[in-house]
């Protein structure tokens, strides 16, 4: 997310009470995590499995808790809880309001747009023309629901992401969200659905998508257009998934990973890598059909023989 006011490098350094490398004047424009930085951004890392990745990404700023080479046009701040001080920077420029109101009074909602007198809708929320909100829906604060959407009854959009760090002592601390969701024009979804806000950048949905009941999508996933997700499917955090793209019931996808444009996926499925467009996929894990169905054919046969052997 973008901060309400850029900062120099050097005063954000000198917020967290951290040396800095780079050009102190550099300004800060925005904060941001590894899957969804955009240049301009600042981001954290605190394990060497992640320093190359960060510092390659499009980051312009990094916070690491390592002293390292700093890249031409970054710039680094050297912590020794990259984690916790970014969770200071949100907590800092990005002000939490829990929405005590049925309408927030910075919420826009068009006057085309039927809600429901049960719905909640927060803090700096946008309901464009010809948008239905069903009873009980409940959206959490910078949720945009783009016009003739559809939105059934009791799903959540914009709850934190699933998203934490153990700490000494097994607990488990909460990476702090600044994010959102958007909802792109003409989808529908269904109900009980819950949509995790980004932890900094906005969980997409792509214009025309329809999405059935009980539907989990974590923080920071992005969905293309036209795409039929079915009843009971969960999708993890930082997942890109392309265009017309049809996900069966109670399909399991796992984190950070890409599906191209056109994938099937059937029913039970459990997704745990990148796969690529144009093909059907089952099983878990997931792969090719066809390749899955003669795997399943080929068992049968096995089992058959030994029945036919007395093996079994």
């Amino acid at each position: 997310m973008k901060f309400p006011k850029k900062i120099l490098l050097k005063d954000l350094a000198k917020l967290l009470g951290r040396p800095y490398v780079g050009d102190g004047d550099m300004p800060v424009e925005g904060i941001n995590e590894i899957h969804r930085v955009e240049q301009g951004d600042i981001m954290f890392v605190d394990h060497p499995k992640y320093y190359k990745k960060a510092l390659e990404s499009p980051a312009t700023f990094i916070i690491i808790n390592q002293e390292v080479e700093c890249p031409p046009g970054k710039g680094l701040i050297i912590s020794p809880s990259p984690f916790d001080d970014y969770n200071f920077i949100v907590s800092y420029f990005f002000d939490r309001e829990i929405n005590i109101h049925k309408i927030h009074p910075t919420a826009k909602v068009h006057p085309s747009a039927i809600v429901h007198s049960t719905a909640v809708i927060g803090p700096n929320c946008i309901v464009e023309a010809g948008c239905v909100i069903h009873p009980n829906v409940t959206l959490y604060e910078n949720v945009i629901i783009k016009s003739y959407s559809i939105i059934h009854a009791s799903t959540v959009i914009g709850s934190d992401g699933f998203y934490y760090k153990r700490k000494e002592g097994s607990q488990y601390v909460k990476l702090n969200n600044c994010g959102g969701v958007i909802i792109e024009e003409n989808c529908e979804i269904g109900a009980n659905c819950t949509i995790d806000k980004g932890v900094s950048s906005y969980t997409k949905i792509g214009k025309g998508t329809k999405i059935d009941n009980l539907v989990h999508i974590g923080h920071d996933t992005v969905i293309g257009e036209n795409c039929l997700i079915a009843a009971q499917v969960g999708i993890a955090g930082c997942v890109t998934i392309g265009n017309r793209v049809t996900l069966w019931g109670q399909v399991g996808i796992t984190s950070g990973i890409h599906i191209g444009d056109d994938a099937v996926v059937y029913a039970q499925s459990g997704v745990d890598k990148s796969i690529d467009g144009g093909k059907k996929y089952f099983g878990s894990p997931a792969g090719e059909a066809s390749q899955k169905f003669r795997e399943l054919a080929g068992i049968k046969q096995l089992l058959e023989w030994f029945k036919s052997e007395k093996r079994l």
